[in-house]
């Protein structure tokens, strides 16, 4: 079968990212360029900060490209000039329509969950938040709205108990590489067939993560708060406000343990003994197991309780 010849503009800022970078160069492909975010001030220097794609792109000689306007003339002369007929999209951005529809063979993206379930910003967070035993990760190429493209092939994934935000991002981008290299292969081969995303009543939505959605509610279950922990961990932490001793603290919560049992407490009453904090929810107990105060750095409750009190007035704060 004779093949396309591809020339690919490929999209992306996080490690998430650079996963799939590395597997298309390593397969050979032309990757004529990148586009990646502009570099940002981080830290207490406040120094610029290059994206993980950035950082792999230039190790490889790839041309970089960094506009912070997309529907800029001279950006879109550059994407132009370099003759690509395919583009990958992997954690970028939304794209104008003068892009995306630009190469020949269209504009492709892999995206971390199920579609049509998880469109949106976060899909990783959200399914562990609302306590999901699958996901997976999809291409599809892109059209004007949001996730909503013409869908190329899905791989579905069992999502274990005690996964986390990071254990779970971690799987995906090795999976998720492979399945855009299979992928750019049926572009290649002009084998591609697409079927259009289900249109379902009930889409779950991976929502923009804010402060107030990553705040804990203790008047929930046992079990929507675990999922909720773990569904934040490593980034960007469940948070909590921690009353103690006459302070209100906001403190980052990263791990905890559930108890289901019967008990006449407060919501939020902490109750500790010199290993362990426990607090009340309505169905039983929370027990912190790796927790942030303040200008500290985090850990692990037998640590904390070393050298830090819990007053008799302590308390977890649900949500005004």
């Amino acid at each position: 079968m004779k093949k396309r010849k591809l020339r690919i503009i490929f999209m992306g800022t996080p490690d998430f990212a650079v996963s799939t970078l590395k597997k298309l160069i390593n397969e050979g492909y032309k990757v004529v360029g990148v586009i990646t975010a502009p570099d940002k001030p981080a830290g207490r220097g406040l120094k610029l900060h290059e994206s993980a794609v950035k950082i792999y792109a230039v190790s490889q000689n790839l041309r970089v490209m960094q506009p912070t306007n997309l529907k800029n003339e001279d950006f879109l002369k550059e994407l132009q000039s370099l003759k690509s007929n395919l583009q990958i999209v992997v954690a970028f951005r939304m794209l104008p329509k003068v892009v995306w529809d630009m190469p020949k063979y269209g504009t492709f993206n892999l995206h971390a969950s199920l579609l049509p379930d998880y469109r949106g910003a976060a899909p990783i967070n959200w399914v562990l938040i609302n306590g999901e035993t699958k996901t997976g990760v999809s291409t599809f190429f892109i059209d004007e709205k949001i996730d909503t493209g013409e869908m190329i092939k899905q791989k579905e994934v069992s999502i274990d108990p005690t996964e986390t935000a990071g254990s779970l991002h971690d799987k995906l981008m090795e999976i998720g590489s492979n399945l855009v290299l299979e992928t750019v292969k049926l572009i290649e081969t002009n084998t591609v067939k697409t079927t259009p995303q289900p249109d379902k009543i009930d889409i779950k939505t991976a929502y923009k993560l804010n402060k107030e959605n990553c705040r804990i509610n203790w008047k929930t279950s046992t079990e929507n708060i675990y999922n909720k922990v773990r569904g934040l961990d490593p980034y960007p932490v469940a948070w909590t406000q921690l009353y103690n001793n006459k302070q209100t603290l906001n403190i980052k919560i990263y791990k905890v343990e559930i108890s289901k049992e019967k008990h006449t407490n407060t919501v939020g009453t902490i109750e500790t003994t010199k290993k362990e904090v426990k607090v009340s929810v309505p169905d039983g107990y929370i027990f912190l197991k790796t927790i942030q105060l303040p200008g500290k750095q985090k850990m692990n409750i037998k640590s904390l309780l070393n050298g830090y009190r819990f007053h008799e007035d302590a308390k977890m704060l649900s949500n005004p």
